[in-house]
């Protein structure tokens, strides 16, 4: 049964403003940057197989800021080749932010962008439509495939795409973090499955296994500083807590029981841990990537 709580994705503007609280919250980007500079060279420097120039799909690219890193290191190992940057983004918003950085960095003259506001499945559909060929060597699905319908199917179709020797990563939260627990034990309350699904890397491993598919992961440990969530009305604290729910106005509309519960495993030692008077909840990533289909 689909749950009564509105998802916290139906009003973009709090979506938004408790995203960006979020990432000042969360060591999320630092880690994510950790692993672009020290993990993902050695992963793209085997894409393209000598070519001059290359196909990329940023898949659920928000405002670009990781996208952009990405860009970077391939530049690095890849330095005389040209870009195809499809970005694909469903929110005007980022994708607007994204094309003011874009227009910030003059550097960028290798790379064509193609800008998409459309979603995953929106962009497969059209894809198919047009009955298009051309294969991408890298592709990269950031913190996105909650918002499929199927995430196993959605894996397949730009796995689909991958030209030789070319990757698709995926970042989640890992099926081992605060938030892995919390959708185990909370997943039929909080998760309207026509909007937004309760998946981690576990999951997609599992997957992933279930059809033979090969894969290399990778944990990346982060934590979110989630205190203000404890103390009743402060308002930072419940964007946290609507974000962590990905419920609209979690506080005001859940049940007492179902809110007591939330705040309690989110205090529970298998999601946080107590420092110094703060509350740091598990924020711990995991990253697969995927090589093409035989």
């Amino acid at each position: 049964m689909a749950s009564p709580l509105m998802s916290l994705g139906q009003d973009d503007n709090r979506y938004q403003k408790s995203f960006q609280l979020f990432l000042e919250r969360s060591s999320e980007h630092q880690c994510m940057q950790d692993f672009i500079h020290r993990q993902l060279p050695e992963i793209l420097a085997s894409i393209g197989d000598g070519k001059s120039h290359l196909n990329v799909i940023g898949v659920g690219s928000g405002a670009g800021t990781i996208d952009l890193e990405m860009l970077s290191v391939l530049r690095l190992k890849h330095p005389a080749v040209t870009v195809d940057n499809e970005v694909v983004e469903p929110s005007s918003q980022q994708l607007h932010n994204y094309r003011v950085s874009v227009a910030q960095k003059p550097e960028l003259d290798y790379v064509k962008f193609t800008w998409n506001k459309m979603t995953a499945g929106e962009f497969e559909e059209a894809w198919k439509v047009k009955k298009l060929t051309k294969r991408a060597d890298f592709i990269h699905m950031i913190q996105m495939l909650y918002y499929v319908k199927d995430p196993g199917a959605t894996i397949g179709f730009f796995q689909s795409l991958l030209d030789k020797n070319g990757k698709l990563l995926i970042i989640l939260v890992s099926g081992e973090s605060g938030w892995g627990r919390l959708w185990r034990t909370y997943r039929h309350q909080l998760c309207n499955t026509e909007i937004s699904q309760c998946v981690t890397t576990g999951d997609i491993k599992s997957f992933l296994a279930s059809t033979g598919v090969s894969y290399q992961s990778y944990e990346l440990p982060s934590q979110m500083d989630i205190t203000e969530c404890f103390t009743e009305g402060d308002e930072k604290g419940e964007l946290l807590l609507d974000f962590l729910t990905e419920v609209l106005d979690f506080s005001k509309t859940a049940s007492p029981e179902l809110r007591a519960g939330v705040l309690e495993l989110l205090r529970h030692p298998d999601c946080s841990v107590e420092s110094d008077g703060k509350v740091l909840f598990n924020n711990n990533l995991g990253v697969i990537v995927i090589d093409p289909l035989c």
